[in-house]
């Protein structure tokens, strides 16, 4: 592969209408491909240059409390049990609709997301609080192995057109089902959860991903924000 069709993938990604950010993800595993075929699997000499595409940094995006009401009052009851899960315990939407009894533990007030399911390849404890126990019991009976469902069968998909219906109900804008995980996350340092601990509880690989939240909460710095305050100077009489 030469530079030049590099160029051609890219503009024909472009004109398919994918971001910046989704393109730099396809040459990105392209790029790792073509070093190991040169450095493992010697089928090639040469790897042309990647240049990724600039990318705009991405506000995040979270629900005030108030959204958030408005929001769980316009969506359907499977749903918004869904919602309240999510905003409780930050997991994903793929770990919430494939949640499974076996995964839960009333008694001990916790939750596990195995390994193979995790983003990070990395099993996650949930522990479940009182909002979350609350959903959870309000589960029980509709399916015998999986814990959120529609009409007694399992949800597959959370992110779909009641969803977005309901959104427009609540007039909330540029939110999507991922930004229930922002909410949570920074709901969590509003309140005080230190970022070490939040990078636990999200099941997070490393702190960097946690970092972005971290100006959602300044009061560690509070008792050196008087530093540099102006001197009160007296003025020495002759």
């Amino acid at each position: 592969m030469s530079e030049d069709l590099m160029e051609k993938f890219k503009l024909e990604k472009l004109t398919e209408g994918s971001s910046n950010s989704t393109i730099n993800r396809y040459l990105g595993v392209l790029n790792a491909i073509l070093r190991k075929a040169k450095n493992e699997w010697e089928w090639i000499e040469n790897i042309p240059k990647v240049t990724l595409l600039a990318e705009q940094s991405r506000r995040l995006r979270w629900l005030s409390q108030d959204e958030a009401k408005r929001l769980l009052k316009e969506l359907p009851e499977h749903l918004n049990a869904m919602v309240r899960f999510s905003l409780a315990t930050g997991l994903r939407e793929a770990n919430v609709c494939g949640l499974q009894w076996s995964q839960v533990d009333i008694h001990r007030k916790c939750a596990w997301i195995h390994a193979d399911q995790a983003k990070a390849a990395k099993a996650i404890p949930v522990p479940l609080g009182t909002e979350a126990l609350a959903v959870i019991r309000e589960q029980i009976g509709k399916n015998h192995n999986y814990v959120f469902t529609y009409e007694g069968k399992p949800v597959t998909r959370a992110n779909n057109h009641a969803w977005r219906k309901a959104l427009l109900r609540a007039d909330i804008h540029g939110f999507r089902w991922h930004d229930l995980r922002h909410t949570w996350a920074s709901w969590h340092v509003q309140n005080g959860t230190p970022l070490n601990i939040l990078k636990e509880l999200g099941g997070w690989a490393d702190l960097k991903m946690v970092m972005r939240y971290a100006h959602l909460s300044s009061d560690h710095l509070k008792e050196y924000a008087d530093n540099t305050n102006l001197k009160t100077i007296s003025r020495v009489l002759p």
